[in-house]
Parts: C-alpha cells; sequence; structure tokens
C-alpha cells in the first residue's frame, strides 16, 4: 500500500521510461518486495531507449536502500564504493557498496538518463543525486535540493512538548573526495529550470541526444563530400567517430564543441557548425490530471 502511494511509472512519448519516487522505502522493504518490484515496474521500463527518475517529491528515505536503487544503474561485472555513512549515536562508519548481483537486470550504461530535482528534494534522494552524478551516470536537471541532512533524529526535552530535530548521520560522500558534500548546500543541477518544467527540460535534451548519432553521421557525409582540405578529412572522420558527448544537453553546448574540436583539429577557422533549423517536435507537456500515471498493482496476499 506504501509503495503504491510513493511509486508511479510510464513510458512517455519517444519511449522515454518515466519512474517516479517520493519515498524511498527500506532494504527490508526492497529485499522482501524486490520479485513484485521488478516484474511489475522495473521490466515495464526496461524497454525504454532512456530513463527520467522523478525524485521532485521525494522527501524521505532509508540509507539501506542507497545501494539497492544505485546498483540498478550501475554496470554490472564490479563493485563500486558509493558512499561512507558515519553515525553519531553509535559512533561507527558504514560504507556503502553496490551490490555484485542484482535481482532482474540493470539499466543498460548505454542508455541516457535523467533525475529530476526540486528543492523538496532531501535527504537520503539527496545523496542518490549526488551519487549519480558524481558517477556521470545521469544528468540533473531541475533546482538545487534543499540540502538537507541524511538522517534525522526528533528528541523530547524532558517531559515537555518541544522537541529538537538533530542531524545523526553524514553523508562522507568518497566519490566527491571527502572534501565537501551535498549536506547544507544541496546538490547543483547540470541544468537549472524550475520544477515544474523540469520534465518538459529533459524530454528536450533526450530529443536532442537521441538525434545525435544521425547529425555525426550528416557532419562526416559532408566532410567527405565537399571539404576542400581533403588531407585533413581522415583526421576530422576520426575525431567525430571517437567524440564524447556525455556532457551535451542543449543545441549551444553541442555547436560549441563541434566547432572548437573541428576547427583545432583542421586548423582552419572557416569550419563552422551552425544550428539553424528548429526543433520539428516539442516535448510533450508532463502527465497531468488528465494522463493517468501506471501505478503498481495490488500486492497478492501470498507476496
Amino acid at each position: 500500500s506504501e509503495l503504491q502511494r510513493s511509486m508511479s511509472y510510464k513510458v512517455l512519448e519517444g519511449n522515454v521510461g518515466y519512474l517516479r519516487i517520493d519515498s524511498i522505502p527500506d532494504q527490508e522493504v526492497l529485499s522482501q518486495l524486490g520479485g513484485f518490484l521488478v516484474t511489475h515496474v522495473w521490466r515495464q521500463l526496461m524497454g525504454s531507449s532512456a530513463l527520467v527518475l522523478d525524485l521532485r517529491h521525494c522527501t524521505g528515505g532509508h540509507v539501506s536502500s542507497i545501494p539497492y536503487l544505485v546498483s540498478y544503474l550501475h554496470p554490472g561485472g564490479t563493485v563500486l564504493h558509493v558512499d561512507t555513512i558515519y553515525n553519531r549515536p553509535s559512533n561507527t562508519t558504514t560504507e556503502l557498496w553496490t551490490l555484485p548481483q542484482v535481482l532482474g537486470e540493470r539499466y543498460s550504461a548505454d542508455k541516457d538518463m535523467v533525475v529530476l530535482t526540486s528543492g523538496h528534494t532531501r535527504g537520503v534522494a539527496e545523496d542518490i543525486v549526488y551519487i549519480l552524478k558524481q558517477m556521470g551516470r545521469a544528468i540533473v536537471v531541475g533546482e538545487r535540493t534543499k540540502g538537507s541532512a541524511l538522517e534525522l533524529q526528533k528528541l523530547r526535552i524532558g517531559h515537555s512538548d518541544f522537541f529538537l530535530t538533530l542531524p545523526v548521520s553524514r553523508s562522507l560522500g568518497p566519490l566527491g573526495g571527502g572534501i565537501q558534500t551535498w549536506e547544507g548546500s544541496g546538490v547543483l543541477p547540470c541544468v537549472g529550470t524550475p520544477a515544474e518544467q523540469a520534465l518538459e527540460k529533459a524530454l528536450g535534451i533526450l530529443t536532442l541526444r537521441r538525434a545525435l548519432p544521425q547529425i555525426i553521421q550528416r557532419l562526416e557525409e559532408a566532410l567527405k563530400n565537399y571539404y576542400t582540405l581533403v588531407s585533413r578529412v581522415p583526421a576530422l572522420l576520426h575525431l567525430l567517430a571517437n567524440m564524447d558527448f556525455s556532457a551535451i544537453v542543449s543545441e549551444e553546448d553541442l555547436v560549441a564543441k563541434l566547432n572548437a574540436d573541428l576547427q583545432a583539429v583542421s586548423e582552419d577557422p572557416r569550419l563552422l557548425v551552425r544550428a539553424i533549423m528548429p526543433r520539428e517536435n516539442s516535448p510533450k507537456p508532463e502527465p497531468g490530471a488528465n494522463e493517468q500515471l501506471g501505478t503498481l498493482p495490488a500486492v497478492p496476499e501470498d507476496e
């Protein structure tokens, strides 16, 4: 019942998987219902060409679930040390590593992924956003996260009706070098935009990235057929074939990178790439009241 209220999914136009999580359950719940979640949620998203993880409304979660969730987005074959958690009441430090094996399949590392954030994203959700960003696994779109504490504990003051809320655990963040984490300052998005526009922005980015192979192919054809400095064409083609586009999130980024790299290799400032055609199709707006997201089916009694 709790999972049904806190999780929903859908495959959007363009074969983009959309998974919204508002509260992250603990490892015990995920272990007990792992098979159910893989069958009824994860498999529905595995065939998508890209994934949007919506954490804009995620305000709670459990530290124990961090390795479980990150592992499905990390390539198999290796384990990764994603965080170190210090707990003050027990004065202990716990290392979090991705799981060597997961139930079902991992989401392919070759597919693009976007995480949506807002000023309400906090706690464990912030840690997951931070980890995925530092791994280079996801493009973060939206607002700076709240910068809350990883884990809070509420203590009653004497026998009064007053309580003191204290941060009792903190992330030491090995992926960030252990110097500064997101706590107190929040996680900055890769692409800043108001939270209510984040999904539309994300779909626009994924549309551009989906078009990259065709764009590069057309550039290669133009260079082979028209560029007058023929002796430099092989080097330019090699550059295009091996160029890293992982940081490209807009047409402006793409044009700037292509011009800088192509001109550096060709030593020809006249070689220019320009974006002159507007997008033909606008991204579909965020699912609203009239577009129902897929929700979890009822859990059978024997599960």
